[in-house]
């Protein structure tokens, strides 16, 4: 016999997105464009209220959103998974509630951390930053970051760098410190009430502090749940910074034009 969540104590405590209850299709309007998106569309009522299913999947989903907005990145068991040396710096926010409250700081590499970075002779940097889902970069960096690997056999690659309290702006510290050509920075992206674990990597050419938004390219919604593949972002990026060392550019005057992210659905 189903658990009765008007009654049961673990049911209400433990709600997933999963336990909301299906619907006939035959006698819901709604169902067939229910399955094309995750987005939360035709719920329906019962008397004045929403259906309890549809409430606490709401709440599971929004409770899942703080969770990686808040979780604090494990460092030493993120390095310990990546082949070759590892260089980890952080921000100029101390914490998590400043760097939530100032961006401004997430976006500047503490100055102790500027000797750890000797400068070299390389064509790019790979930063994994945990950005506003710690989650996200614990759960889709290291195999992100392989696949990519296996497809740059040609450049020179500095160190992989992780961030922390980090936003997309310190890659451009992390790159001119070293020297590196190109600054390719994968981070935890805002968590939505679809997907809570959701990467993005950001691609600078010739990075420096005070860089422009507008010269960066931007590949988002990695992850494993409906978003782009690990494969299809890895072409992709890999195709950009061929292009980016070889027009010397990224950003507006950069397009992606391999057209993976069409052929992959996305």
């Amino acid at each position: 016999m189903p658990a009765d969540p008007h009654t049961d104590p673990e049911a209400v405590s433990a709600p997933t997105p999963s336990r909301a209850p299906s619907r006939d299709p035959s006698r819901d309007p709604w169902a067939t464009l229910r399955a094309t998106t995750s987005a939360r569309i035709g719920l329906g009522r019962i008397g004045d209220a929403m259906a309890l299913g549809d409430v606490l999947a709401f709440q599971s989903a929004h409770a899942l959103a703080r969770d990686a907005v808040h979780a604090v990145l494990d460092t030493t068991a993120l390095a310990s998974r990546i082949e070759g040396d590892v260089i980890t710096v952080r921000s100029e926010a101390p914490d998590r509630q400043t760097y939530l409250r100032r961006p401004d700081q997430g976006r500047r590499l503490h100055p102790e951390c500027e000797a750890a970075l000797p400068r070299g002779d390389y064509d790019a940097v790979i930063v994994i930053a945990d950005g506003l889902s710690a989650t996200a970069v614990a759960t889709h960096a290291i195999p992100m970051l392989e696949v990519l690997r296996a497809r740059l056999p040609m450049l020179r690659l500095a160190p992989v760098v992780i961030a922390t309290q980090a936003r997309v702006a310190i890659g451009d510290d992390i790159g001119e410190r070293l020297g590196a050509r190109l600054c390719a920075i994968m981070i935890g992206e805002r968590p939505g009430l679809s997907v809570a674990d959701s990467l993005g990597i950001y691609l600078t050419y010739a990075p420096h502090r005070g860089c422009r938004d507008s010269a960066r390219n931007c590949i988002s919604n990695i992850h494993t749940k409906g978003g782009l593949s690990y494969a299809a972002a890895a072409d992709t990026l890999a195709w950009l910074m061929r292009e980016a060392l070889h027009r010397r550019l990224t950003g507006v005057n950069l397009k992606e034009e391999t057209g993976t992210l069409l052929s992959s659905g996305v």
